[in-house]
């Protein structure tokens, strides 16, 4: 009966209703908070329903913390993260595998603004050249991962909130002729980047 005693505080940090960030599946909203009974001892679970990968994910109150899982970024935060793609592109010049996994980290991270940092330093506008198969991959899960966070926390939709990014992309400095018209712009966007910051 003691432990009883504990567990609203736990609980008031995620209620029902809530959306939430989880680090490896992005926003979902709270269903309920439950009790259940797991190999003789009582548990209580958050339980998040992602609808767009219609999935359901149980959190152990406990271990929420540890998992990741957060409330959604702040207003503040948001406009920061709007701000930070509209940015220079910072690609590193390294092979593109050691790379890909820097930039899956970043999303599987859950921050929004990490998350932020690869949609601005994977974008590619029409005039610039083609993105592989893995770049438009790794672009697209970004994108989707801050669109959904931001448009839960301005209470848009998902399309709005992809636009209102795409927006805030066609404002950054952009690799230009130069690049478009050589392999490898990314490369060649990373030395001129060294120059301009010498």
């Amino acid at each position: 009966m003691a432990t009883s005693a504990k567990k609203p505080v736990q609980r008031s940090t995620f209620k029902p209703q809530d959306y939430i960030v989880y680090p490896a599946h992005g926003v979902g909203q709270i269903e309920a908070i439950e009790e259940q009974e797991v190999a003789g001892h009582r548990l209580e679970l958050i339980v998040v329903n992602f609808e767009k990968d219609k999935m359901t994910l149980r959190v152990p109150v406990a271990k929420a913390k540890s998992a990741g899982l957060r409330k959604l970024a702040d207003s503040p935060t948001v406009k920061k993260a709007l701000d930070l793609v509209t940015g220079r592109a910072r690609v590193k010049r390294t092979m593109w595998s050691r790379r890909a996994q820097e930039y899956e980290a970043k999303i599987n991270s859950g921050d929004l603004l990490s998350i932020a940092e690869v949609v601005r330093d994977l974008y590619r506008a029409d005039t610039q050249p083609e993105q592989s198969y893995s770049e438009r991959q790794l672009f697209e899960a970004a994108l989707d991962r801050m669109a959904r966070e931001i448009g839960a926390v301005n209470k848009v939709s998902e399309t709005e909130a992809v636009r209102l990014i795409e927006a805030q992309l066609a404002k950054a400095p952009r690799r230009n002729a130069k690049v478009a018209d050589g392999e490898g712009g990314e490369d060649l966007d990373g030395e001129n980047e060294q120059e301009e910051a010498a």
